[in-house]
């Protein structure tokens, strides 16, 4: 019996969404609807599973959970890109790895990021909020028309950012490490150096790959420049921004946050930012959608199933063969 383990399904759809009986009867499917966020939870659970379905990068594998997990010979990961899977311990290890397609992902996360923007513009969820409390109207909203949006990271995610700021009547302007003139203007914006970006836009919105060289891209410094009563977006990954300096930002009320990462996923229940002010926070949705997730789960079972017949795709890591 082949034993399979679905992680972190939080909505219960993974065994409706693919086919999974396909994979043969001598398969036994389980999944599991919460985080396992301890590697001695992670190990008893998992402990006699053959293979792990990984959704994103909410369950991370080091290398010391990877040698506990005695009977682990594949792990599927759905997306493209993963830091949280230690590679070289999994082929030490005789694990293969692989991944799905991106899906929808590429569309979805900036329709939030939008989202997020709208919500800290007209005040939706606190508005929504005081109405099915029995009150009415109390904010003051602003509209996007005329200003200025700054993007951190000019790729395929940012550069879909463009366009919709064009319809609502914004300026954009963008900066990433290696980002060009040319590259910029050919995606419809203005580059300009980072501390011009965050002292003129009205709306940052970041969308940079996490690394040693982004992390913490918006610092003090980043936000003590941005304007007051500016909007800081994160869609990306939570340690693109200093936690304690965006804190301290929010609690004077010098900036607006919507914010769908965080530094610890999920985000703990007694968290200051689950309290602070001037913020819309989500729970890491920019992926989530029917579209991506019926992906994921299809090209996951694909995945098993190339794998059990010696012809893996998509791999990420091979077993060593020393």
């Amino acid at each position: 019996m082949l034993r399979v383990a679905i992680l972190d399904d939080y909505q219960n759809v993974s065994l409706t969404l693919a086919d999974w009986s396909s994979l043969g009867r001598d398969v036994e499917v389980v999944r599991f609807d919460h985080n396992l966020d301890r590697d001695d939870a992670i190990v008893s659970a998992l402990a006699s599973f053959d293979v792990l379905c990984l959704m994103r990068e909410r369950m991370p594998l080091s290398a010391q959970v990877i040698a506990r997990l005695s009977a682990l010979r594949l792990v599927v990961v759905t997306g493209t890109r993963v830091r949280t899977i230690d590679m070289a311990a999994a082929a030490e290890h005789g694990i293969t790895v692989c991944h799905t397609h991106a899906g929808e992902s590429a569309t979805a996360t900036p329709e939030l990021a939008w989202g997020l923007i709208l919500s800290l513009a007209r005040s939706i969820p606190e508005e929504d909020a005081r109405l099915r409390q029995g009150g009415w109207q109390k904010t003051i909203g602003s509209t996007l028309a005329g200003k200025t949006l700054g993007l951190v990271g000019l790729g395929k995610l940012g550069a879909r950012m463009v366009p919709i700021a064009r319809a609502f009547g914004m300026d954009v302007i963008a900066w990433s490490p290696n980002l060009t003139n040319d590259r910029a203007a050919e995606a419809g914006a203005l580059r300009v150096e980072k501390m011009r970006l965050f002292q003129e836009a009205d709306v940052v919105s970041l969308h940079l790959v996490l690394g040693e060289r982004s992390r913490h891209v918006v610092s003090h410094t980043e936000l003590r420049a941005m304007k007051r009563g500016a909007m800081l977006i994160n869609t990306s990954r939570g340690p693109l921004i200093d936690e304690g300096a965006l804190l301290e930002a929010l609690q004077e009320r010098r900036i607006l946050a919507g914010l769908d990462v965080f530094d610890q996923e999920p985000l703990p229940i007694n968290h200051p930012l689950r309290a602070a002010p001037n913020t819309v926070l989500t729970p890491h949705l920019g992926y989530v959608t029917n579209g991506a997730y019926a992906a994921f789960f299809r090209d996951t079972v694909e995945n098993i199933r190339a794998w059990r017949e010696g012809k893996p795709v998509r791999v990420l890591a091979a077993p060593n063969r020393n």
